[in-house]
């Protein structure tokens, strides 16, 4: 029994153990691959020449040199860690469009110098919309345009106003002069007397 519980332990402490023995070999000598970014810039990963490991577990301090055409030349200049990983390192915007020799060195002794052609673009632009594409409406535009179709409904309710002012107006004219052509010492709403003699109880 005793002899199981040990052997289960030592075959736990192997499994914990065992993966971080890669990372506990890490040291010796760094690589640099060296590459353009596309435009004017360069970047630059570290790895482990024994494994081939990213460089993740400290920071290098790496230099950056560069010749090109015409006797043009930069550098040396401090390659910044880039955000992706600490094994990749880069500089943007300190080439010209052409064809440069680069070489990048480091001040840790264990860091392999590398020298690498790079050719440098200029950035692109954004490409123009296809022809016959509508012209894109601004907020401004946009803008003008509800006001100017807000302004057309205000002018529709003015005038429906406008036309029921002259309604009740032309109709209290209207019951002005019905008023003026009753007979006088005559009430509203009561007919006139017509003249005819009224006739008395005890004719008959």
């Amino acid at each position: 029994m005793r002899r199981l519980v040990v052997l289960g332990v030592l075959a736990i402490l192997g499994v914990v153990l065992v993966p971080s023995a890669p990372a506990a070999a890490h040291g010796g000598k760094v690589k640099l691959e060296v590459a353009g970014d596309g435009a004017t810039g360069v970047t630059v990963r570290a790895l482990y020449q024994s494994d081939g490991h990213p460089v993740e577990d400290r920071v290098l301090r790496l230099l950056l040199t560069a010749k090109g055409e015409g006797g043009k030349s930069v550098g040396p200049l401090d390659l910044e860690a880039a955000p992706e990983g600490r094994a990749f390192y880069r500089t943007s915007g300190v080439l010209t469009p052409g064809r440069w020799t680069v070489t990048v060195t480091g001040t840790d002794p264990n860091v392999i110098a590398t020298e690498s052609t790079v050719d440098a673009r200029a950035q692109q632009a954004a490409p123009p919309p296809p022809t016959g594409a509508p012209p894109t409406t601004g907020p401004a535009e946009r803008t003008g345009a509800t006001e100017r179709s807000g302004g057309g409904g205000g002018g529709g309710w003015w005038t429906i106003a406008f036309v029921v002012a002259l309604a009740a107006a032309g109709a209290a004219i209207l019951m002005v002069r019905q008023r003026g052509t009753r007979p006088a010492g005559v009430p509203a709403g009561r007919p006139g007397t017509t003249g005819r003699p009224r006739r008395g109880s005890g004719s008959r």
